[in-house]
């Protein structure tokens, strides 16, 4: 179905107001928070904001939406930087976030669960009592149904693998209002076509997460940062690799270049050495937290690293960590007024400081401030490219400079994206990584769950 922008009429909008408990808003301001994120894409007004507060709620509306062909953007807490919650044709904004409870920890069990408007960093306050962790970290305090639907990842995917290594199950509101459950609360799974791995990650294009069975862990007995500086980009990301091949348990390893650590130092108060820069996380024992810090401090030495330093204190090392996840936006505080486009290309580990190499090339080039990062142990880094909204032809340029950028990754045998997803802004890219047939069975699987095509049209592919 092609898709024109969709207006609610006035009794569409009452008709929704009878099927959930919680508001339908068509509030100037609402429809405004619900038509923009972190995204350099210009906002989208969805036609209206309507919250549900459990799954049945969620069933009623997709069944009325669709029978209707109103278009459906689920909502979290609007952190994307691919535009996945932006209406792009209008009809409505399904906000999850009062779908917000903790409903089950399992300590035994190693699991949870959760409705998918709980943020990670609540679930994490929660599970600290019982000794637990929920491990996946992106950079900003995402709702875990939006983790889920774009398979999101972060500085611990090392160690603990992304959102889909540790989505155990859950249970999904289809197209047309039918309430799946996928999965089971084990940690093997060989029953059937894998729905849950088809789901995660499939940006709301699919079906409605409305609840989630997560992998957790025990806290670390004992947790240490690190810290060293190299003379060059390259340097630091070889280094960073030849750890990974050397087999050393690491829980973090994350790559900031010299204007990124120049940022986080303005915005977060730091006064780190403005060089490129490697940081650590090593869990375990205190004996095998000593002798992993020392094996990867032999390293670096090996690739011009310097003044490494470590510690266990865990002040000083929840305050590398969050300047580490508050990378973006300091980014955006030393640049007023403007927003970043990020790209996300992960290659193969050979492959990586070529890479990042190839990358910094290209963006000097050009005019646009910007700073390199990321969680370089797996092979996966961001170019944030500073720009100004209000100029639409800056903005095209640099989604042109960064689509370059992306297919000097696909041809090094990368991906166009490690973790935050295709949105609207990585369509073609998709064709040349994955190729037409791959992309056309794709458009099958989502013609044969969503033949109206209601949810979220406009992401994925066009």
């Amino acid at each position: 179905m092609t898709w024109q922008r969709v207006d609610l009429t006035p009794a569409q909008i009452d008709h929704l107001k009878t099927l959930v408990t919680g508001q339908v808003s068509t509030n100037e301001t609402v429809l405004d928070q619900h038509g923009r994120d972190e995204s350099a894409i210009p906002p989208v007004r969805p036609s209206a904001v309507v919250m549900p507060h459990s799954t049945e709620e969620v069933s009623k509306v997709l069944s009325y939406c669709n029978k209707e062909k109103i278009p459906v953007v689920a909502f979290g807490a609007g952190s994307s930087l691919e535009g996945h919650v932006l209406p792009l044709f209008g009809g409505i904004s399904l906000d999850l976030t009062e779908m917000n409870k903790i409903i089950e920890v399992r300590a035994d069990d190693l699991l949870v669960r959760v409705q998918p408007g709980v943020h990670r960093m609540a679930l994490n306050e929660k599970l600290a009592s019982s000794g637990l962790f929920f491990s996946v970290d992106p950079g900003a305090d995402a709702t875990l149904g939006g983790m889920a639907s774009t398979g999101a990842a972060g500085t611990t995917t090392v160690r603990y693998g992304s959102m889909r290594d540790n989505v155990l199950a859950m249970t999904a509101v289809m197209a047309d209002g039918t309430v799946v459950h996928t999965g089971r609360e084990t940690r093997k799974l060989s029953a059937g076509y894998d729905l849950t791995r088809l789901l995660v990650g499939s940006e709301g294009t699919l079906a409605i997460i409305t609840e989630l069975t997560l992998r957790v862990f025990g806290i670390p007995e004992k947790m240490a940062a690190a810290i060293v500086r190299f003379p060059t980009l390259a340097d630091g990301v070889t280094a960073a690799t030849a750890i990974v091949r050397s087999g050393i348990s690491i829980a973090r390893c994350e790559f900031l270049d010299a204007q990124c650590i120049k940022n986080v130092n303005a915005h977060d108060g730091l006064t780190l050495t403005e060089v490129p820069t490697l940081f650590f996380e090593f869990h375990g024992s205190p004996q095998g937290v000593q002798e992993d810090a020392n094996s990867v401090k032999e390293i670096v030495e090996e690739f011009g690293g310097s003044e490494f330093e470590w510690t266990t204190d865990e002040g000083a090392r929840r305050k590398l960590w969050q300047a580490r996840h508050n990378a973006y936006w300091a980014g955006i505080a030393a640049n007023p007024g403007k927003r970043a486009v990020s790209t996300d290309a992960a290659v193969p580990l050979s492959k990586l400081a070529d890479a990042v190499t190839v990358a910094d090339q290209l963006l000097a080039k050009h005019k646009y401030p910007y700073s390199i990062l990321g969680h370089v142990a797996d092979a996966n880094f961001h170019c944030f490219i500073v720009t100004d909204p209000n100029k639409p032809e800056e903005l095209a340029d640099v989604r042109h400079i960064t689509h370059e950028i992306t297919m000097k990754m696909i041809e090094m045998g990368g991906t166009c994206t490690g973790e935050h997803g295709i949105g609207s802004g990585k369509i073609e890219a998709l064709i040349a990584e994955t190729g037409a047939p791959a992309v056309n069975i794709m458009k099958a699987i989502k013609q044969a769950l969503d033949p109206n095509n209601i949810l979220n049209p406009g992401k994925v592919f066009n």
